[in-house]
């Protein structure tokens, strides 16, 4: 390895540890809020950027079938919960399962999108309020649950989309135009415009979270909620809506990731699974508390993967998964066990 091959698995390694921070950072928030070790994550990517190659071909995306049909079902639950007497957020609800989905069949079945612009805004529309509405319909119910048997839950969740993937799209991969034709030679190492974009993206992603969490009544109520459920809910903060809130954020941005990562590698219906996985050994190193070591970890398993791919290519998923080995006995050594508050 000279120095040129270096500086190309670098320029990867950070590419790729860009979109796998964006997958810890999404992971991070759904778990912090809602207590959810959230798998499916990783459908999000694939659904997203599938959607865009299905509009990009003239046919209407089947993830806005899918949209619709979770929109009416968590409309039935809602009504039926209200029926029985329990106190429900109608503006929530006729936002998730009215309003967005509406604004999505508008944007497919009638704008058509032709420019690429569009039809990411399209794939976007689609794909975001998939988040909360399976928040409601899968994990609200056992909000009061144990974190194990929320994992099972998402487990099966992944299960479930996973088939749903495959039946929607086929096995075929596919991928997407790029959204800058640029390119660049500094020393010798080629710099695409795609890539340019991926990190220009990841970072404004996480400054717009930063001033989100920090400087917004509804990112301070987020963090109220993560620090401590129960005194979040006792100063009036509605836990049910940060859910919904958690997960729409965490799907918007899987769904970036998908539209940023289609045109540099080809997407089939279950690549997400296992971006997300790396996602998540990213979030692991951050305790799944962390948003700086998360990327910090992040950042880590990308040069990790490129330099190991360069190496042992063919072990190169295993020298990523094995990092959480150390990572998890560091932390059992270092972190003092308590009872769970809840």
């Amino acid at each position: 390895m000279d120095m040129q091959i270096a500086l190309i698995l670098g320029q990867d390694g950070i590419v790729n540890g860009a979109i796998y921070g964006l997958m810890a950072l999404a992971l991070v928030l759904v778990f912090s809020v809602t207590r959810v070790i959230f798998i499916p994550q990783g459908e999000f990517v694939a659904f997203s950027a599938l959607s865009v190659v299905a509009l990009q071909a003239g046919r209407v995306p089947a993830t806005l079938w899918l949209l619709v049909a979770l929109a009416v079902a968590a409309l039935a639950v809602e009504l039926w919960r209200w029926k029985r007497g329990v106190a429900v957020d109608w503006a929530s609800t006729i936002a998730w399962c009215v309003v967005l989905p509406a604004v999505a069949c508008a944007l497919v079945l009638l704008l058509r999108p032709e420019s690429l612009v569009m039809q990411t805004l399209t794939a976007l529309a689609v794909i975001v309020p998939l988040g909360p509405l399976l928040y409601r319909l899968a994990y609200r119910p056992l909000a009061d649950a144990t974190v194990l048997t929320l994992l099972i839950v998402s487990v099966a969740l992944h299960g479930v989309l996973v088939g749903l993937g495959l039946l929607f799209f086929g096995a075929e991969g596919s991928r997407t135009p790029a959204f800058s034709d640029l390119r660049l030679d500094l020393g010798g190492v080629a710099l695409t415009g795609q890539s340019l974009v991926v990190v220009a993206v990841t970072a404004a992603l996480v400054v717009l979270m930063f001033l989100f969490f920090e400087r917004s009544i509804v990112g301070k109520a987020l963090r109220a909620t993560a620090i401590n459920r129960v005194g979040a809910r006792l100063m009036g903060i509605p836990t049910g809506l940060s859910g919904d809130l958690s997960f729409a954020l965490a799907a918007a941005i899987g769904a970036i990731s998908g539209l940023l990562i289609a045109p540099l590698t080809t997407i089939y219906y279950d690549t997400g699974f296992l971006i997300g996985l790396k996602g998540f050994v990213a979030a692991i190193v951050g305790g799944l508390a962390s948003y700086p070591l998360a990327l910090v970890g992040a950042l880590i398993v990308g040069q990790l993967e490129a330099f190991s791919s360069f190496w042992a290519s063919a072990f190169k998923e295993v020298f990523v998964f094995t990092l959480i080995i150390p990572v998890l006995w560091w932390r059992s050594l270092s972190s003092r066990h308590v009872e769970d508050e809840e």
